[in-house]
């Protein structure tokens, strides 16, 4: 399980924030910072994320920006899946909050912790 990387993606029309969260249950969720929203930064990132053979796992919200990302990230043979945001799990009382995607911590946030369960 240590050859999987699970990786967040918080998109939007110029940019794309990423985190991510190596191999096991439980593992550090860890903010990469945001690439811009084009698909040789995408190809770039994803080849540099799967050096040695690591499969990639890719999560992000259902949005504006359709799904040419997931058409580019499931060509490249990786897995990939939007998530609605109503439906990602959330603790009682937890409230959404609209933060910067570069500050404290973006939404892939939960992509990336709920992935590896």
């Amino acid at each position: 399980m240590n050859d999987i990387i699970f990786v967040g993606l918080d998109v939007h029309k110029a940019t794309v924030a990423v985190a991510i969260a190596e191999g096991a249950r439980g593992g550090e969720v860890r903010q990469l910072g945001a690439i811009p929203n084009r698909a040789d930064h995408i190809a770039k990132l994803v080849e540099k994320l799967g050096k040695g053979e690591r499969r990639l796992n890719f999560c992000y919200e259902a949005g504006p920006c359709g799904y040419g990302l997931h058409r580019q990230l499931t060509a490249l043979g990786h897995d990939c899946m939007v998530v609605a945001a109503s439906l990602i799990p959330m603790k009682a009382g937890d409230r959404v909050k609209s933060i910067p995607p570069v500050t404290a911590a973006c939404s892939s946030g939960p992509c990336s912790e709920i992935l590896p369960a």
